[in-house]
């Protein structure tokens, strides 16, 4: 592997950056990577986002990791590629390796019905009541939906023939995984992806799980915009079960690992990864923008694999893959001034400002 070079850029009085990048193989030049960063932080300006962390992994090492603005405004705390945030639903991809894990040491069946687990027909009937959004069209009768009608948002309607983004039903699926594999949801996502991918600054928590304190330290507190457009402090997100939607803090540099350990086989083989991120098909065949807890979408001749997340109010975060390219961008944030309002039913991330940056730099080079 060649030799990493360190440098700085001094973008601004409250800019934070520091950076890693690679000689090549990639045609993008430095001053293109600065430039890219000063297009980031202009986005995040205009967006609001007090502070955010960004990295970029090329051919499976990280070529950019930065901090730009600040991590905790109060006390003047500049953003890094070492601040911590909440993730929301960039967890997912997580919450897939895990399943695929289990798959693969034949301890789970995707494809099991739900019903087998005594809890699914009471939640579902329950959740069907409720006025959510997300409990609209539900049908739990018959019975027959899987943990891959979760795991890849095909569970609305008739299972297995549309894709509707659905986090509570994503988020239900913590619970064939445990009863599978007779483990807490959280340890399943240590043992089969923190300690693996060597992601030493990253937890899950939940109502009766506290968050690590060192990682307590290093997050960055959420922020909102008010009704005259200041950037105030957020209150403290609420307490959430032990569910597979999201629950995790980490990183930019602890979800470069992850990816990079992804995609060299340490966590889940080849097939497993391959099959996590395809097109999942309806029942009629139909090619769906979502896989196993990554969106999958083309764009301008790429397959583009992705997820976003969003805490209204408080955080929001992007992972985008472009697997034939071996390239990688990562970027949270302390706001929600990432989250650019993704249909739920379809795949969209070339509606994403920050998308688009990375790609005219990194790809449309």
């Amino acid at each position: 592997m060649k030799k990493l070079i360190i440098f700085q850029l001094l973008l601004a009085a409250h800019t934070s950056l520091s950076a890693e990048q690679k000689q090549a193989p990639t045609s993008v030049e430095s001053r293109d990577v600065a430039a890219f960063v000063q297009q980031l932080d202009s986005l995040r300006e205009a967006a609001n986002i007090p502070g955010l962390s960004v990295a970029v992994v090329k051919d499976h090492a990280i070529v950019l990791a930065a901090g730009l603005g600040y991590a905790n405004v109060e006390d003047g705390i500049f953003a890094s590629a070492k601040t911590a945030y909440d993730i929301a639903s960039v967890a997912k991809p997580l919450t897939a390796v895990v399943a695929q894990r289990l798959v693969e040491a034949g301890i789970l069946d995707l494809d099991r019905p739900l019903v087998d687990y005594s809890e699914w027909t009471d939640f579902c009937t329950a959740f069907n009541q409720q006025p959510s959004i997300f409990a609209k069209g539900l049908r739990c009768h018959p019975p027959d939906h899987t943990l891959r009608h979760l795991l890849s948002h095909t569970a609305t309607g008739t299972p297995g023939t549309q894709f509707s983004y659905n986090p509570v039903l994503y988020s239900w699926a913590s619970r064939p995984i445990m009863a599978s594999a007779d483990a807490p949801f959280s340890a399943l996502v240590e043992q089969y992806v923190f300690i693996p991918a060597d992601m030493r600054k990253s937890a899950r928590k939940h109502r009766d799980l506290p968050l690590r304190e060192d990682l307590a330290q290093r997050l960055a507190p959420p922020y909102r915009i008010d009704s005259s457009g200041a950037i105030i402090r957020a209150p403290a997100l609420p307490p959430q079960g032990d569910g597979a939607a999201g629950g995790v803090v980490t990183t930019v540099l602890d979800l470069a690992k992850f990816d990079i350990a992804l995609d060299q086989g340490v966590l889940i083989s080849a097939q497993s990864r391959a099959e996590m991120m395809a097109p999942s098909r309806s029942i009629n065949g139909e090619a769906l923008p979502y896989g196993l807890g990554w969106y999958v979408q083309e764009y301008e001749g790429h397959t583009l694999v992705w997820h976003s997340g969003w805490w209204p109010d408080a955080y929001s975060a992007l992972y985008l893959k472009i697997p034939s390219l071996e390239l990688t961008f990562i970027v949270l944030a302390n706001s929600e001034g990432i989250w650019w309002d993704n249909p739920l039913d379809r795949a969209a991330v070339h509606r994403s400002e920050f998308a688009r940056a990375f790609l005219s730099t990194f790809v449309d080079h």
